[in-house]
């Protein structure tokens, strides 16, 4: 198990380069994370919800992905209640005590899902959360060490040296443990390090025989690696061309699935911003209102902020308007929520398309393949809301049994309720030269990604002793 000093120390992306540096030794290996927080999720190829780390994880394995790979995912809809997705589907949404209250049957099915896998692979690469010294969130504990203590599983420590601090993480964690779980943790890894490793070794030297553990090696800052975020939005781009399309996307206060937009910010020909909603919105080519949690208050917090009046604008100047999941609600006339889903009853939306949406319980989950202006595209579906109207006369994309989404008119505004759309080489272009970019060649995003889980087991194997890591447990 793979646990960390702090938040994004690194698990996720040690977990994934180990999946890919296990599989090229011929190990049969599994990512699993018991409990998830997060807003970027995926269709599992068995049709559950998942994290998206664990999607990405599974692929660095070689393997297909399962909701067993994460059989706990909590998606936060307000500031003290999540969605709780339990073995792939959502069963209920609960405040933190009410969450805490329902550990119990929880931590059953991440035992369920982790006996299964273990009936598949020989070893499982157990990714934690956020710090195993959160001394509040210690009882009844099924994301960290008590986890780990159930299953009796060794723990490797990583610490991100990049913020500073690192041994003082290292020790401050380890003194709030108890005295097994000490006992648990085989040995530590320190990420992100930059400069001459020899001005580090005295203080690895120290770690070592202060803790009597072994530092399994020093992994170096890989500039431009990219994996898809679990959660924080990232705004790190490649270099640019001399002529970009310019994009815009707003930060709504519960964005999800914000990596459908990696694609484009990687993309050489395309400058794409993730714009704060307190800040004034930038002419743009494209403005694309992205997936949310909570789509009745995010729409409310986007009106608030003024940026209806600079989406209408945008549009009179001959900009494009394209919404994504949500987004795509949010450009109907209405989003009624009749069961009080999201703690109202609905709101008028942008009034952009001619469609309404209602919100319902049941999600829709699933992969799927079609055609969009007969070019081939492929992505997913996470959306709970059934949406209807005279706009849908006029679809987006084809699938062989129905169709999805909506375009204008005047074709200026696109809907979808289609994640990972820019994903697909072809798809992406036609998008692109939709919203006014000549000539799009875009980059295989799918090779990109790929290309990065080698270049993460290459360094892994270099700089770590994974040998003494994977290693058979009587």
């Amino acid at each position: 198990m793979i646990q960390g000093t702090t938040s994004d120390a690194g698990k996720s992306t040690l977990v994934a380069g180990l999946c890919r540096s296990f599989a090229r030794r011929g190990i049969p290996v599994a990512p699993f994370k018991p409990q998830n927080m997060a807003l970027n999720s995926a269709v599992a190829a068995d049709g559950g919800e998942i994290g998206r780390a664990q999607a990405v994880q599974a692929q660095a394995a070689g393997i297909a992905s399962s909701h067993d790979m994460n059989p706990v995912l909590l998606k936060p809809n307000s500031d003290t209640g999540s969605q709780v997705i339990i073995q792939g589907y959502a069963i209920d949404t609960m405040d933190a005590c009410s969450y805490h209250d329902y550990k119990s049957v929880a931590k059953k099915a991440v035992l369920e899902s982790y006996a299964r896998l273990s009936q598949s692979y020989t070893t499982i690469l157990v990714e934690g959360a956020g710090s195993p010294a959160e001394i509040n969130l210690r009882e009844n504990d099924i994301a960290n060490m008590g986890f780990a203590e159930a299953v009796d599983c060794p723990v490797i420590l990583v610490a991100d040296i990049d913020r500073g601090g690192v041994f003082a993480h290292i020790i401050g964690t380890m003194a709030l443990l108890s005295s097994s779980e000490q006992q648990r943790i085989i040995g530590f890894v320190i990420n992100r390090f930059r400069g001459d490793i020899a001005l580090l070794q005295s203080g690895l030297d120290w770690l070592e025989k202060e803790t009597g553990k072994p530092v399994f090696g020093v992994l170096p800052y890989l500039h431009g690696l990219h994996l898809e975020a679990e959660d924080a939005v990232t705004t790190q781009q490649v270099d640019k061309t001399v002529d970009t399309l310019e994009v815009v996307v707003p930060v709504l206060p519960r964005i999800s699935n914000h990596t459908d937009f990696d694609p484009l910010r990687l993309h050489p020909q395309v400058n794409l911003q993730f714009i704060g909603l307190e800040e004034i919105p930038p002419s743009a080519d494209l403005i694309i209102l992205p997936g949310s949690k909570s789509v009745c208050a995010d729409l409310t917090a986007l009106r608030q902020a003024g940026w209806e009046s600079a989406i209408l604008r945008h549009l009179r100047y001959g900009g494009r308007v394209l919404g994504i999941c949500g987004g795509f609600q949010m450009l109907g006339h209405r989003i009624d929520d009749p069961l009080g889903l999201e703690g109202q009853e609905g709101i008028a939306g942008l009034g952009l398309l001619e469609i309404e949406t209602s919100l319902a319980p049941e999600k829709t989950l699933r992969n799927v393949s079609g055609y969009l202006d007969n070019t081939v595209v492929s992505g997913y579906e996470i959306h709970a809301g059934v949406t209807k109207g005279k706009g849908l006369n006029q679809p987006l994309i084809q699938f062989d049994d129905y169709t999805d989404g909506a375009r204008s008119t005047d074709n200026q505004i696109w809907g979808t309720y289609l994640h990972g759309l820019f994903e697909s080489v072809s798809a992406c272009d036609v998008l692109l030269a939709w919203a006014g970019l000549e000539d799009p060649t875009t980059p295989d995003y799918h090779a990109k990604r790929e290309a990065d889980l080698e270049r993460l087991a290459d360094v892994i194997d270099e700089h770590l002793d994974v040998d003494n890591i994977c290693f058979e447990r009587d």
